[in-house]
């Protein structure tokens, strides 16, 4: 088994990409060892001392370390892990899939809501993927988005610029209700 690595715009976070299916559907987010219960894989990541989050998308792993952790000292026990995980055989995930994503809106706003959804899915989520992270839709009210970032993504150096230059932008152009992106944490 041959993984790559690639580098993404937030320097804490590496892309893993083990030449395999990580997750069927949707995506995996585990900010902390304590939310890796359900994942075999995330619990041998985080069992590499540095390592403070993992997030699994369709294909790839994107691991989160500490910043007074050195990538030339864990890369070699991350891969490690994960190349042990897919010899093993056992699932990513124990009994449920990925996340898909955008949490649920109703009320009179749903068309808007779902013209900011299909604008995140086809144009945004892509892009972010690329870089080893995500980004769902959180809430819409008064005309602020609301948008979790995971992943690379989350406590990036860029992301408040790929918020409001790229996201923000994005949107107001296409969606006139649209005047402001914030992110939220959950």
């Amino acid at each position: 088994m041959f993984i790559q690595t690639e580098s993404t715009p937030n320097p804490a976070t590496l892309k893993f990409l083990p030449g395999q299916t990580v997750l069927e559907t949707g995506t995996a987010d585990f900010p902390t060892a304590d939310t890796a219960s359900k994942s075999p894989l995330a619990q041998r990541i985080f069992g590499v001392d540095g390592v403070t989050g993992v997030f699994f998308g369709n294909d790839f792993v994107t691991v989160v370390k500490t910043e007074a952790t050195e990538w030339d000292h864990i890369k070699p026990a991350v891969l490690g892990a994960i190349m042990e995980h897919f010899q093993s055989g056992q699932p990513v995930l124990e009994g449920e899939s990925g996340d898909t994503g955008h949490a649920a809106h109703d009320g009179p706003d749903s068309a808007i809501v779902d013209q900011i959804k299909e604008l995140l899915d086809t144009r945004v989520r892509p892009a972010v993927a690329q870089d080893g992270g995500d980004i769902t839709f959180h809430g819409f009210d008064q005309g602020v988005v609301f948008l979790h970032m995971q992943g690379a993504c989350a406590g990036c150096p860029s992301s408040t610029l790929t918020l409001k230059m790229g996201i923000e932008n994005l949107l107001r152009h296409y969606i006139p209700e649209v005047l402001e992106v914030r992110p939220v944490a959950t």
